[in-house]
């Protein structure tokens, strides 16, 4: 459990809060690309950590995220005109280009202050694998920013890669926790007691794999440390001598990796960006670096399959706490372990009902939470140190970041750090060769 101190902490992200600084300190996903499909086009909103924003392409092609607020009088400036390079309010004609300086104050007298010293907040953006990023931390004159975190999947062709985003309702801290308990897979994402695999399509895995993962659900687990996070391997028994390892990845400060990637299948991965301290969105993504992602593949991602949510055109989970998942008793007790279909939506139902703001006061942690304790250990002792001035330095190890994940079948005794270099050819499941290559070849 952690202390009420501690869970305030870690799962509090507003500009004001040790969290919220540290999150601050490393690029965050704001948008999908294709949401600003336009030079010049209808700005969005973007709702990051407590902060009201609006993004727009301007004329370049290059896309701008300042403050919703104009500072002549507070008005919207989602409601504004995106032209010439710059973001005008419709109330008065103030106009800012993306760095917030001011281009025409056309009610303020000329030689006024105001043409010199007036800022609307702006913050650098950029775009990589389909995803606009910012940076909303400390630009102090002279000193660098770091470049944004080189996950293997933005570093692929696009054709082999999907990216979508979903909303979750509750705090990001507890849908990280969720993501990185592969223990759970004993259970929640299980067909119902007595049905094969082959008679549930939201299964996670072929009928050999699910009979390991359901037989046994306290997986030995074992941690490997990195750069910029850590990397989780949990070994099942298998058949006669043998264990089935399934690993994932946790990259500072939000980034995972789901665990049953076998060679050659498609990997996925989640980001978590705080809304606000009881939402959050989850950008997810799909890629595969041997091939190009299939028209039939592309096609259920996108009407929503295992791990990617079906959504709406607001990303919105179809299935969601409004409408109680769509829960199916009938299901439940006949097709798989919930009643709920969707994997991502099987985990968005449990993570939800723990509460807004889960209380990890009250908990009682088993063995099986190892990687729980270890991210809440990271991103707090992260937040501290920032705390007494010592700042991260994983966003400066944006390289680092290209990761992969999944399962293995090796002998028992064999020690983690040899599956993960026999399975990935690195002990912390790094990408060496550049993806790109990887893809040509």
């Amino acid at each position: 459990m952690l202390s009420a101190a501690d869970n305030e902490l870690l799962t509090r992200t507003g500009p004001d809060t040790p969290m919220g600084q540290y999150f601050r300190r490393f690029w965050q996903p704001v948008a999908l690309s294709r949401q600003l499909p336009e030079n010049d086009g209808a700005p969005i909103r973007v709702n990051i950590m407590g902060e009201e924003l609006v993004a727009f392409r301007n004329t370049r092609g290059e896309v701008g995220l300042v403050d919703s607020k104009c500072p002549h009088r507070g008005a919207n400036l989602y409601f504004g005109r995106n032209e010439d390079c710059a973001i005008r309010c419709v109330f008065h004609g103030w106009k800012f280009d993306m760095e917030g300086k001011p281009v025409e104050l056309p009610n303020v007298p000329p030689g006024s202050a105001y043409h010199r010293n007036m800022r609307l907040k702006a913050y650098p953006t950029r775009e990589y694998g389909g995803i606009v990023w910012a940076y909303l931390g400390p630009r102090e004159e002279g000193s660098a920013i770091p470049e944004v975190p080189q996950l293997e999947f933005g570093r692929l062709p696009e054709s082999h890669r999907f990216v979508t985003k979903k909303l979750q309702e509750c705090n990001w801290a507890q849908s990280v926790e969720g993501a990185l308990d592969t223990s759970h897979f004993s259970f929640l994402h299980m067909p119902a007691p007595g049905v094969p695999s082959n008679d549930n399509p939201d299964a996670p895995a072929d009928e050999k794999r699910l009979r390991w993962i359901r037989d046994d659900p306290m997986p030995q687990f074992s941690i490997r440390e990195h750069e910029v996070g850590f990397v989780v391997g949990g070994a099942r028994r298998a058949d006669g001598e043998l264990r089935y390892w399934r690993t994932a990845q946790f990259a500072l400060p939000s980034h995972s990796t789901t665990p049953s990637t076998l060679p050659g299948e498609t990997h996925f991965g989640y980001t978590w960006v705080p809304i606000d301290d009881h939402n959050c969105w989850i950008y997810t993504y799909a890629w595969n670096p041997d091939r190009p992602l299939a028209e039939d593949e592309v096609a259920k991602f996108k009407s929503g399959h295992g791990v990617i949510a079906e959504v709406d055109e607001d990303f919105i989970p179809i299935r969601n706490r409004s409408n109680e998942y769509l829960i199916d008793r009938h299901m439940q007790k006949h097709i798989n372990f919930t009643g709920v279909r969707g994997v991502a939506e099987q985990d968005a139902m449990i993570q939800d009902s723990q509460g807004r703001i889960a209380d990890r006061t009250v908990e009682h942690l088993s063995a099986s939470d190892a990687a729980v304790v270890r991210f809440r250990r990271k991103v707090l002792e992260g937040a501290k140190a920032l705390m007494n001035g010592i700042a991260p330095e994983a966003p400066f190890r944006h390289e680092c970041y290209t990761l992969r994940s999944g399962s293995w079948i090796a002998s028992e005794g064999v020690p983690f750090e040899q599956v993960m270099l026999e399975r990935f050819g690195h002990p912390d499941g790094r990408v060496t060769v550049p993806a790109r290559e990887m893809a040509q070849e």
